[in-house]
């Protein structure tokens, strides 16, 4: 097993970085990572199903033993745009319309994670996954914000070494490492190069950019009795590299650092066969200024108080339950919430991040097949939401609504390979 990790680790790593955007759903994180915690609405602080456990909580390492993960997600978002009332002067072009922000309509994801249980009290881990992005790809160019098709591109992928050690019979606590790799391109914003940038060279259509950096998670898991068990997890702001090419668009001169959060669950068996799990998450958006500050701002794009999206930060809850038919047979189910990252007032510029579903409905399962080997389904519904931004495009670009709408479909599928059933 060791050999095939080490054949697919650098297929994973370059399959994440080039060209394969993820569309989360929590603002732009991921609702949850690993098939088998998708397939239950993202739920796996409490309980771990496979060994990208150190993606949600190190702890949870400990629970599953020598395993190695591979998984694909395809992500099929549908974003859209309106915008309405505005009143450029005669010469200007008329901006009302729709926009199709659905240019690149697939997006592929994979994601790998590899345990070994070093010691009973002891294991190790990596898992390899994206952590979050965005992307819009507009038909068209909105002409409100340049001259050619409008959109972004965010990227974000986790390296993660982690450690996991048991206290005592029902105590475990872990760390992973966050070796963050992100990437960042724009196109179709040059009305803001002369006009609202300290540095209109570094503001639209440059490519992709690309930033590195760090951070740490940390978590417990604790086995109150046989029925009830409980777990924290916590995960530090990651710093990361500013965004050179871009540093004339994002606050503090091209920096994105990835926010903090933090989360707590429990899992409550239901009998031999049925397990109810629960997790409710606090990602905290709004302690990074390029992502945080308001539209409205009077300093100028680049500047460390300079416009960003205006997000705040979001409490997301996920319920999930999973049953055991039989000894090769699992099925999952689940129904995540978040809340909005931001309010109507900051459309305007979210055109290029509508990052608005709230509630996903989520559904999986498990087949078991020889020698510890298992097959892992989920998909993802995120139902239709829309942003009625009245009012919210400034006076200065002619005012008017911007309404924002998105729905999402996705798609997992993963082998995992537990050694442990093996023997």
């Amino acid at each position: 097993m060791k050999r095939i990790a080490i054949r697919v680790l650098p297929v994973v790593i370059a399959s994440l970085l080039i060209g394969h955007s993820a569309f989360a759903t929590d603002g732009y994180f991921l609702t949850g990572y690993g098939t088998k915690q998708q397939g239950q609405g993202g739920a796996g602080v409490a309980k771990p199903g496979d060994s990208l456990a150190g993606a949600t909580n190190p702890a949870g390492l400990l629970l599953v033993g020598n395993r190695f993960d591979i998984g694909l997600t395809l992500f099929r978002p549908n974003r859209n745009a309106t915008i309405s009332g505005n009143t450029l002067p005669p010469g200007y072009p008329d901006v009302n319309g729709a926009y199709d922000g659905n240019r690149v309509k697939n997006f592929v994801l994979p994601e790998l994670g590899y345990s070994l249980q070093y010691r009973p009290n002891l294991a190790l881990g990596v898992a390899i996954y994206g952590n979050g992005g965005l992307n819009t790809s507009y038909t068209t160019p909105i002409l409100l914000l340049g001259t050619t098709r409008g959109g972004v591109n965010i990227e974000q992928v986790f390296i993660s070494p982690t450690l996991a050690y048991k206290v005592g019979a029902h105590n475990s606590f872990g760390i992973a490492a966050n070796i963050a790799i992100q990437l960042f391109a724009d196109e179709g914003l040059q009305n803001f190069e002369s006009t609202a940038s300290i540095d209109p060279a570094h503001v639209s259509n440059n490519g992709n950019s690309y930033g590195t950096g760090g951070g740490v998670r940390v978590g417990w898991l604790g086995e109150l009795n046989r029925v009830v068990s409980v777990g924290a997890t916590y995960q530090s702001r990651t710093w990361v590299s500013k965004f050179n090419r871009y540093s004339g668009l994002f606050a503090e001169h091209g920096g994105f650092d990835v926010p903090a959060n933090f989360a707590g669950g429990a899992a409550v068996k239901l009998g031999a066969k049925a397990t109810l799990l629960y997790d409710e998450e606090r990602i905290l958006y709004g302690s990074v200024k390029s992502i945080a500050n308001p539209l409205a701002s009077a300093s100028p794009l680049g500047t460390d108080s300079g416009p960003g999206f205006g997000w705040h930060d979001i409490n997301v809850v996920k319920t999930g339950i999973d049953y055991d038919v039989n000894p090769s047979l699992t099925l999952r189910g689940g129904y995540n919430h978040g809340g909005a990252p931001f309010d109507s007032s900051q459309a305007f510029f979210n055109l290029l991040a509508p990052a608005v579903t709230k509630d996903h409905l989520h559904a999986g399962a498990t087949i078991g097949l020889k020698d510890g080997k298992e097959i892992s389904f989920a998909y993802i519904h995120a139902f239709n939401n829309t942003v009625n931004g009245l009012n919210a495009i400034p006076s200065a670009y002619g005012g008017g609504n911007v309404n924002l709408s998105m729905y999402q479909n996705s798609f997992q599928v993963a082998f995992g390979w537990n050694r442990n059933k093996n023997k």
